[in-house]
């Protein structure tokens, strides 16, 4: 017994400690597919995304402010699909850099600013609109000291406005710090055979140059002469400037802003594979990890306590049935266990079939999706530097799942209903007409036959202490237990520009995400088996799915707690909303996870039973 005990305890700890050493290695350190190297003097050229708010969360064009303008004109980027869903809107910009070569430049004097452009430029700053800027794919960041901590930002904001006045002065000159690292040439041979023998034929390998490993900028708002800077022109060199509070551009009409910027190379020894470190590191990550890791390892050790209370039970049950049978004057019927009682009712179609076929398709593609994307994204497939990849990935394979989650709606309607008339309504959806295809070959594959038969008349539900549906509700918390801290981690990323990084860790938490959701889903169809209610369908699919509701319950807490700065009555639609979708997706896929599981459980269990 003791030998058996250990080797359980074994098997569930040897798979636990493989993802966790697989989380610490894929910690989301991605790397470039593409390189360059620049020689001196080559020209770089920065550019500009769209500006951003955690206030109000709505971005706006970096060019719908009073800035300048290229000499070539404004021209877009060509952007992925992922990329305009973000928002995010890059162009070019009149910011030109000499590789290696520090300079200090003028730009542009705009015309005087009317009246409706100062309102513009206070309203973007009230609101803390961050500017952002690219170069060699790398986003433009700033440091700033906090209770002696170094935090890095990415961007800058527009303006600031003094402390107890109504002044409010722009940023309108620059102190950029481009982090470069010098790259020598390392020749490949390649060798070949000839008459003489082997030798050398070919040395080829990436030239010689500067790459860069760094973009800094120091924001600065600096008061010139409009009239002298005029006669300037663009790319004119100027005396560089120490940026003081008492020099400040202040915003008001029929006032001329001047911009420059100023660039400095420096050196570095950062390698070209590091230079996304920076961004991705988290002040606190051990913590951080250590939270994590803790909470997992609870939630699972508390999952396979429960999940052996139960499989000990099950025997003891099936050894009552066992006795039941070989002689039936020795058992009462009260030492019957309940899910026999209700051995003729336990296949019988659920209300709305079809319903629940068609959430039950929209989970496998939903999960899938989510699986797939996180997989890849933990083992460094998807770059931070390719803006939107992440999204336009999860798009294009949800499409192509379509087809999984039509062949799993209708076979499943064809196990229900034993029939596959009306199988084409379960295959419109927003992957059609993939869905349809899934379907079609639905209706190909073999329907599954229950091991048991279901009686004519329903069997008469016993009535219960207890709303069923509270319990169903209240299952929900456990599963939640292993996502909440993570999720506080994910809403941090996406609602306050941070960068997300912890793909490993976050494989890690969907995984036993999953396992939980199952045994909780498993152990509550028990229970309903066990108290004779044969209407375990949807009860199995919201025991796991109800997880969706804690998780919009949490958005909310999350937005009166955390997101006190979002202002507006549209913001907070906009984020309500986009969390009332993410707890609606979250529902599909868990609960298919749970009823899928729990299906597998009955079929199981009343198959291996004596009809």
């Amino acid at each position: 017994m003791a030998a058996s005990s250990i080797l359980k305890i074994s098997l569930t700890i040897s798979p636990l400690c493989f993802l966790c050493f697989f989380a610490c290695i894929c910690n989301g350190h991605y790397s470039e597919f593409y390189r360059k190297a620049y020689s001196q003097g080559d020209e770089l050229y920065v550019l500009a995304n769209s500006i951003t708010s955690i206030s109000t969360q709505l971005p706006f064009s970096y060019y719908s402010l009073p800035y300048c303008k290229p000499c070539s004109g404004i021209r877009k980027r060509a952007q992925n699909l992922g990329e305009l869903l973000m928002g995010n809107q890059i162009v070019n910009s009149p910011y030109r850099f000499r590789m290696n070569i520090n300079e200090s430049l003028y730009l542009c004097t705009s015309n005087p600013l009317t009246e409706e452009d100062v309102e513009l430029l206070k309203q973007r700053t009230n609101d803390l609109y961050q500017v952002h800027m690219i170069l060699d794919k790398l986003p433009v960041a700033r440091f700033a000291k906090y209770d002696g901590i170094n935090i890095r930002w990415t961007g800058f904001p527009v303006g600031y406005s003094s402390v107890g006045s109504s002044q409010y002065y722009i940023i309108n000159h620059l102190k950029f710090k481009v982090l470069i690292h010098e790259y020598h040439k390392s020749p490949l041979q390649i060798i070949g055979t000839g008459e003489e023998g082997m030798g050398v034929i070919k040395e080829t390998g990436m030239a010689s140059g500067y790459e860069i490993v760094g973009f800094e900028v120091i924001p600065c708002s600096v008061q010139r002469d409009p009239k002298a800077m005029s006669e300037l022109k663009m790319y004119d060199r100027i005396a560089p400037v120490n940026c003081k509070l008492n020099m400040a551009q202040v915003v008001q009409e029929q006032v001329s802003v001047t911009y420059t910027f100023e660039v400095e190379f420096v050196e570095s020894n950062m390698q070209w594979s590091s230079r996304w470190d920076a961004y991705l590191k988290m002040e606190g990550s051990r913590i951080h990890w250590f939270s994590i890791c803790s909470s997992l390892l609870v939630i699972l050790f508390l999952g396979g306590i429960v999940f052996n209370i139960f499989f000990n039970q099950m025997t003891r049950d099936f050894t009552m049935y066992e006795g039941v049978d070989i002689e039936p004057q020795a058992q009462t019927k009260e030492e019957i266990p309940g899910w026999k009682l209700v051995i003729g009712d336990v296949f019988r179609e659920p209300n709305c079939g079809k319903l629940l076929c068609v959430m039950v398709g929209d989970g496998v593609q939903i999960a899938g999706t989510a699986a797939v994307v996180i997989v890849f994204a933990a083992l460094g497939f998807m770059s931070p530097a390719y803006l939107g990849i992440l999204l336009t990935g999860m798009i294009v394979l949800y499409l192509f799942l379509g087809i999984i989650a039509g062949y799993v709606g209708v076979r499943l309607w064809r196990t229900i209903k034993g029939t596959s008339e009306g199988w084409r309504s379960l295959s419109w959806s927003v992957a059609f007409p993939l869905t349809l295809l899934g379907g079609y070959l639905g209706t190909l594959a073999e329907a599954i036959k229950f091991p048991v038969r279901t009686n004519h008349v329903p069997r008469e539900i016993p009535a219960r202490k207890y709303t069923p549906w509270l319990l169903v509700l209240s299952a929900g918390t456990l599963p939640f237990g292993t996502l909440f801290l993570e999720l506080f981690v994910i809403l941090s990323s996406i609602w306050l520009g941070r960068f997300y990084y912890v793909f490993g860790f976050l494989l890690l938490v969907l995984l036993l995400f999953l396992i939980v959701c199952a045994e909780v889903s498993v152990i509550l169809t028990y229970k309903h088996l066990c108290a004779e209610d044969w209407r375990w369908w949807w009860n199995a699919f919201f025991a796991s799915g109800s997880v969706g509701l804690y998780v919009f319950l949490f958005s909310i807490s999350y937005l009166i707690y955390d997101l006190k700065g979002l202002n507006g009555p549209v913001s907070a639609t906009l984020y309500l909303g986009y969390s009332l979708l993410v707890a609606f997706v979250i529902m599909l896929a868990t609960g298919t996870i749970g009823f899928l599981t729990s299906f597998y459980f009955v079929y199981n269990l009343f198959s291996s039973i004596k009809s």
